[in-house]
């Protein structure tokens, strides 16, 4: 295979086993789609114009062994890709979370634990004002969990699917940073590895899954009405 697919064979790898499973009658994530695409749109920007300006910065390359050379302001279509990619896969395990265990609900605990990781993830922040990719993940997620707070986000689902989602997410960014198709500069990071992953890819991750499952609830809840 010519190296330069290699992004792009990861994200098919990724998504076809979602994709197929798409259609299982219990979960019948086929149903929603409309639902999904929508829930991912916001974030997607959002992503892509962090993404843009961290590109520009330096915070983070591409390698151009492993990317094809269509880019949109100097960021390869496949990491583009990646913001709808990824979403759909985290949002197809959160459906068949609910589905599967329809008695998870928010409660008391998970609220506490919504505020202790707001409250962490600003202290890092204060902590690593100089190192751009550890405070933007940290600064953003804390804002958006507070935010959730006051949304229609099922938390209870929510953290029993980024627990499930924490495998196969480290397992292609593994693949992403091992080869590597993405080089970080560790200047602008703690300089944690789990493995060859940065540390803040976890909750850069988070932000990410969160983001698309407040959207996702709330399209689903507005089609109930």
């Amino acid at each position: 295979m010519n190296t330069h697919y290699t992004y792009f064979a990861i994200l098919l790898v990724s998504i076809a086993g979602p994709l197929a499973l798409s259609f299982d009658k219990k979960v019948a994530f086929y149903t929603h789609w409309k639902q999904v695409f929508g829930a991912m749109l916001l974030p997607a920007f959002f992503y892509v114009v962090w993404d843009i300006i961290f590109t520009q910065r330096g915070v983070w390359s591409f390698n151009n062994l492993y990317i094809t050379e269509i880019r949109y302001f100097n960021l390869p279509i496949e990491e583009m890709l990646f913001f709808f990619v990824v979403p759909y896969c985290c949002l197809f395990i959160y459906a068949c979370v609910k589905s599967y265990f329809p008695k998870l609900q928010s409660n008391n605990t998970t609220s506490i634990i919504f505020k202790s990781l707001a409250m962490i993830f600003f202290v890092v922040a204060c902590f690593n004002v100089k190192r751009d990719y550890t405070f933007f993940t940290f600064i953003f997620s804390g804002f958006f969990i507070l935010f959730t707070l006051f949304k229609r986000l099922n938390q209870a689902a929510f953290l029993v699917s980024y627990l499930i989602i924490l495998i196969p997410f480290l397992i292609v960014n593994g693949f992403l940073t091992s080869i590597p198709v993405v080089i970080y500069n560790d200047f602008e990071n703690l300089g944690i590895r789990i493995f060859t992953i940065p540390f803040e890819d976890v909750f850069y991750g988070m932000l990410l899954v969160m983001m698309n499952c407040l959207g996702y609830e709330y399209l689903i809840q507005n089609q109930k009405k």
